[in-house]
């Protein structure tokens, strides 16, 4: 009888941890979406493109990265769907957006 229990409860244990891990995953991606977009804004607002290459360098393996500029505001928005390890499990869209208002004396 002991065998059972121990061997649902180490189950149950081992699914518990699987999840509690790819939250944990999650929520670094999304915060790696943040930095990025704020790290691309700031550059953008400033003009400088190589810091926009760099910045966008730290975005999530597969993320797209947009910049549009209206009304003197740079927005950046980063997308990215984040994929399980365990095949037939839906992928998790995630992203983040920042903006900024452009600084003078930029290369635009």
């Amino acid at each position: 009888m002991v065998t059972a229990e121990l061997a649902v409860a180490t189950l149950a244990a081992l699914a518990l941890l699987g999840m509690m891990l790819w939250a944990i995953f999650l929520v670094v991606v999304e915060l790696r979406c943040v930095d990025t977009a704020a790290a691309v804004a700031r550059q953008a607002a400033r003009g400088d493109t190589k810091g926009v290459r760099m910045a966008r360098a730290a975005a999530p393996a597969g993320a797209s990265v947009t910049t549009t500029t209206r009304a003197g505001v740079v927005t950046v928005t980063v997308r990215v769907r984040a994929r399980p390890l365990v095949e037939g499990l839906p992928a998790v869209p995630l992203g983040a957006q920042a903006r900024v208002a452009k600084e003078p004396g930029g290369d635009w």
